[in-house]
């Protein structure tokens, strides 16, 4: 078996992945892009990979793969229908980030609410060193306690970020689908969270019907400085309406893990803006990205190639 691995620096270098028990050829690369996939990938019978896209046209060109094996929960860089068409067996990676994603929330939330990012800019200049008393107060701090926290998406992720929440003294409410027209037993209608939330957090799906979730309309229906949170997908948020919901006060701050393209460019006004907004924290896609999680992440990866291998050897 000929396994490529096309963009190894999607795992950290001190976490490797164990190779598997089957005698395999293993060939690495830094990163690949769209116009070398199909020549690095087509002599593999297995490629291992976080977001190379593996569209119809790419897979057609590639008749020994046999194996996707994703180091990532998202298929979305995957041509699932094409893949099943053509034999090509797809395996991700779930339930690795179930720790660490919550936590990450967790830490955003106290960021904003007393905030954090503030006050450590202010530390690469003078302003403290020129106050006239031993404190200053240019940012606010609020109570992480009593604060009501709006949970979008009620899986492992969500479940977990809401548990925590309550630990602290959080009011958690789960927000019901936004076009629902009945109710679920431990959720609140959509329109009632976004009035009701001092923090609002994502953990639903990207699917059409989440897409853009979070826009100029439902920013406008948000309690007036309130904060958002997103570690799910970058399109769940209309980059735009946040922006402009920041800008004009209507939002006390946000923390997004996830942006619409990753990486981001250069000019994405709101990487600009975060260089100079205190209530805006921007994080580089890596909340999943413990070290326990990691090393989690890597034996299932090693554990879906073995799996899939033996049942080939079965037939």
């Amino acid at each position: 078996m000929q396994i490529v691995f096309l963009d190894s620096t999607a795992i950290p270098k001190h976490i490797p992945i164990p190779r598997p028990n089957f005698e395999h050829k293993w060939i690495e690369y830094p990163h690949t892009s769209a116009s070398q996939t199909i020549e690095r990938a087509k002599d593999a019978d297995i490629v291992i990979t976080s977001k190379v896209i593996f569209d119809r046209k790419t897979l057609e060109q590639l008749p020994k793969l046999k194996l996707i094996a994703l180091t990532a929960t998202g298929t979305n860089n995957i041509d699932l229908v094409a893949a099943k068409e053509l034999g090509v067996e797809v395996k991700n990676v779930t339930g690795y980030s179930s720790v660490t994603v919550p936590e990450h929330v967790l830490g955003l939330i106290f960021s904003l609410k007393h905030s954090l990012a503030g006050w450590l800019r202010d530390q690469t200049s003078a302003k403290w060193g020129e106050s006239q008393q031993f404190c200053y107060f240019d940012y606010p701090i609020t109570d992480v306690r009593g604060s009501t926290l709006g949970v979008v998406g009620k899986g492992c992720l969500g479940s977990e970020v809401g548990r925590l929440a309550q630990a602290l003294g959080m009011n958690v409410l789960y927000a019901e689908h936004k076009d629902a027209t009945t109710c679920r037993e431990g959720y609140t209608p959509f329109n009632e969270v976004l009035k009701q939330a001092d923090i609002l957090t994502l953990h639903c799906p990207l699917t059409p019907s989440t897409e853009n979730l979070i826009n100029a309309e439902t920013l406008s229906q948000m309690k007036k400085g309130a904060f958002l949170i997103n570690t799910g997908r970058g399109p769940l948020v209309d980059e735009k309406a946040l922006l402009n919901a920041l800008t004009r006060g209507h939002l006390g701050g946000a923390a997004l893990d996830v942006m619409i393209k990753e990486p981001p460019e250069k000019d994405n006004p709101l990487i600009i803006a975060a260089k100079t907004m205190p209530n805006l924290i921007i994080t580089p896609h890596i909340a999943w990205a413990s070290d326990s999680a990691v090393t989690t992440l890597v034996k299932k990866v090693t554990q879906n190639m073995e799996e899939f291998v033996a049942q080939l050897n079965q037939k």
